[in-house]
């Protein structure tokens, strides 16, 4: 489920297990757990999202929603494609690296995080790459990128290669500045993209 179609009780169930996930870990929450932090009953959790799996589900989802909707606001920022690019990905690998729940999970439970991250991440890849297709789309349309129909094979390139680097530490390349990733993406993103 996602905020935008989500009721108040939802959301509040959402916020509790991302606060819980976040402190003590998905393999550590219970219902229970969530269900106090969101001031309801147990039962109300298995009503309004499911079990402890499909708030887990729900919890990712949401969070790759808003991750979406921070790319598709920062990819209007620039008069020219490559700054849209650029600053795009600037500020993706900044959340991606900034999210304490995702930063949580790799670090202290990647027995429980990487199949949703990896084998079990296809929607969640499915959605960025979506986005990132719509962001080329918009572009063509505001004049900034010629048409083309491949499209979804940058965009996936694209999403690879966010993804790894969010996943996996990083070994020549200095990316721990704003810089420094707007250097990276003007090399080795802009010319994928467009």
């Amino acid at each position: 489920m996602t905020s935008s179609n989500s009721d108040p009780a939802t959301e509040r169930i959402l916020d509790a297990a991302l606060q819980s996930f976040e402190e003590i870990g998905i393999r550590r929450t219970t219902i229970e757990d969530i269900a106090r932090r969101a001031g309801i009953e147990r039962v109300t959790v298995y009503r309004r999202v499911g079990s402890k799996d499909e708030v887990v589900v729900a919890v990712i989802g949401r969070e790759s929603q808003r991750l979406i909707l921070e790319l598709v606001e920062a990819s209007k920022v620039g008069n020219t494609f490559d700054e849209r690019i650029v600053h795009a990905f600037t500020v993706v690998m900044r959340h991606l690296w900034g999210h304490a729940l995702a930063n949580r999970l790799i670090a202290l439970e990647p027995e429980s995080a990487l199949p949703r991250l990896t084998t079990g991440g296809t929607d969640v890849l499915a959605s960025a790459v979506f986005a990132t297709v719509q962001l080329l789309q918009q572009s063509v349309a505001d004049g900034l990128l010629a048409p083309a129909d491949d499209f979804a094979p940058r965009a996936e390139v694209i999403v690879r290669i966010i993804h790894s680097l969010m996943m996996t530490p990083r070994v020549h390349l200095d990316l721990s500045t704003d810089e420094q990733l707007r250097a990276f993406a003007l090399r080795y993103i802009v010319p994928i993209a467009g």
